[in-house]
């Protein structure tokens, strides 16, 4: 058997089509094995609309990058004809070994889209030496393709939450389906506001889904995102998620000891003595922290007091007592924080939790949380991290697809 017939046989060749020559070129690192691919004078080839046998009416040279063989870079080279189709016109003949106006092989995308779900698209980059440019497009292509045929008919509850794309305030706004136990992102999309539940919208729309079908929405107290919600989804039930009711008065303690701290010399390890919930195990250091804070009555420690005291509140066990334990929770909350300029951070949370009350209370009737979104949205930090941040926001939504998105990635071969 003659060399162009293995390679021909490697790479899956059918008639018309073989390997009419290859030739390594060892004046480059890595070397370079070239093959050609040709078919016979005379040959007939398919219309890519009907499939009737045609002549060529022209040609034009192409190359794609291929898999390496061994140590050398692989490279396939052909003249791609264009045929004369009675039906159809004259129709640029497609390479069967990949896809249309792509550079590089199926087979060769095919290993980019299984390398890139385990490492970093730049460390796949580095692997195959090709730049990580152009392996975004192949990614991005294979993603979108796999989001357009999500089928949203059935989604009925989504949760929404905001992450960072970019240190600073560069954000995306992260849409889940919370019936799906498995891979629930549906939607992502730069930004964090109106716009983008108008854009959540047209999306279900374009899946076979529809607004009025949404009977929860799980979200933060962003009024932004509130207010759009309310005019988008005016069947839905609005739920407050616990982890932004903790995140709100554990930003206010934190913003309360910064405060103090310019006034007063606070304990050393006082940050994560108090941002530490009383769940959480602390260090010795810490616990001398604390101890120290609540003896000398800093208003850290109160403020740290009211954010623990929601625990108490979330320990109920019906609507109807976390209505009595909030009234407690309020009243009690109310007099650790009068009196002191110093607590006006916590003086907010308190008039945020209040205004925001029904729709946390919903929470007790709920049977969905964000904590997976939260959760996810870890691992989205995790991966921008390894990635060492992403060139731009595009990038980043299509490794949260590869991540935690119900798709599946099909690279024909």
């Amino acid at each position: 058997m003659q060399a162009e017939e293995i390679f021909a046989l490697g790479l899956g060749l059918t008639p018309p089509w073989k390997v009419m020559s290859q030739r390594l070129d060892t004046d480059h690192t890595p070397s370079k094995l070239h093959l050609e691919i040709g078919a016979e004078r005379g040959a007939l080839y398919p219309c890519p609309k009907c499939g009737a046998a045609c002549k060529a009416h022209d040609f034009k040279e192409f190359t794609w990058r291929h898999l390496n063989f061994f140590q050398h870079h692989c490279y396939l080279t052909a003249r791609l004809p264009r045929i004369n189709c009675p039906e159809h016109g004259i129709r640029r003949v497609e390479a069967p070994w990949a896809r249309e106006g792509s550079r590089f092989t199926l087979l060769f995308e095919q290993v980019v889209m299984s390398l890139v779900r385990e490492m970093p698209v730049n460390a796949v980059a580095r692997h195959v030496e090709v730049t990580d440019t152009r392996l975004w497009r192949i990614v991005r292509h294979y993603v979108s393709k796999a989001i357009a045929v999500l089928n949203l008919k059935s989604l009925k509850a989504i949760g929404l939450d905001e992450t960072a794309s970019k240190r600073g305030h560069n954000y995306i706004t992260v849409f889940i389906d919370l019936d799906r136990s498995d891979k629930p992102v549906i939607f992502a999309t730069p930004g964090k506001g109106k716009e983008c539940l108008t854009q959540f919208c047209a999306f279900i729309e374009a899946h076979k889904g529809h607004p009025e079908n949404i009977v929860e929405v799980v979200c933060d107290m962003s009024p932004a995102f509130l207010s759009a919600v309310e005019q988008k989804f005016r069947s839905a039930s609005v739920t407050v998620d616990w982890f932004h009711v903790v995140q709100l008065f554990t930003k206010a303690v934190d913003d309360v000891r910064k405060l103090e701290a310019r006034q007063s010399k606070l304990p050393d390890h006082t940050r994560w003595a108090v941002l530490k919930g009383a769940e959480t195990t602390r260090t010795q250091n810490q616990e001398n922290a604390l101890l120290e804070l609540v003896e000398q009555g800093f208003a850290t420690a109160k403020a740290y007091r009211v954010k623990e005291l929601l625990r108490w509140v979330r320990r109920a066990e019906s609507k109807q007592a976390a209505k009595w334990r909030i009234t407690h929770f309020l009243k009690h909350a109310a007099e650790y924080a009068t009196d002191c300029p110093l607590l006006e951070p916590v003086r907010g949370a308190l008039a945020s939790f209040e205004r925001h009350l029904p729709r946390i209370l919903h929470r007790w009737h709920s049977l969905h949380t964000n904590a997976r979104l939260e959760g996810f949205n870890g691992l989205f930090q995790a991966a921008r991290a390894r990635a060492r941040g992403y060139r731009n926001v595009e990038n980043f939504i299509t490794m949260v697809y590869l991540i935690a998105a119900p798709i599946q990635l099909v690279v024909a071969s």
